[in-house]
C-alpha cells in the first residue's frame, strides 16, 4: 500500500466526517447563537433555556437529514470495501 493510497483513504475519510456532521455543527451553532442573543437582550440567564432548544433543534435536523447522512456514510464504506483489494496489492 503506497502514500498515495492511504492519502486517498485519509483525504476521503475527513471528507466524508465533515459532510456527515457539518448539518448537526450548523444548525447547533446557529440556534446557539440565537440564544445567545435572545439571553443578552433580555438578561435572561437561565441554563436550560440554552439546553432545550438545542436539543430539539438537533434533534429535528438528524430526523430531517439522517437518512442522507447514513447514505452517505455506507456509500463510503462500500467504496472502501470494494476498493480494498487493489489498496493492498
Amino acid at each position: 500500500m503506497d502514500t498515495g493510497a492511504v492519502m486517498d483513504v485519509a483525504i476521503n475519510a475527513m471528507t466524508t466526517a465533515i459532510m456527515i456532521s457539518a448539518p448537526v455543527l450548523l444548525i447547533s451553532i446557529v440556534v446557539g447563537l440565537a440564544i445567545s442573543i435572545f439571553q443578552a437582550t433580555t438578561h435572561i440567564q437561565e441554563q436550560t433555556l440554552t439546553f432545550v432548544p438545542k436539543v430539539l433543534a438537533i434533534m429535528g435536523v438528524l430526523i430531517l437529514f439522517g437518512p442522507w447522512m447514513i447514505t452517505v456514510l455506507t456509500t463510503f464504506v462500500k467504496d472502501l470495501y470494494s476498493n480494498m483489494n487493489t489498496m493492498f496489492m
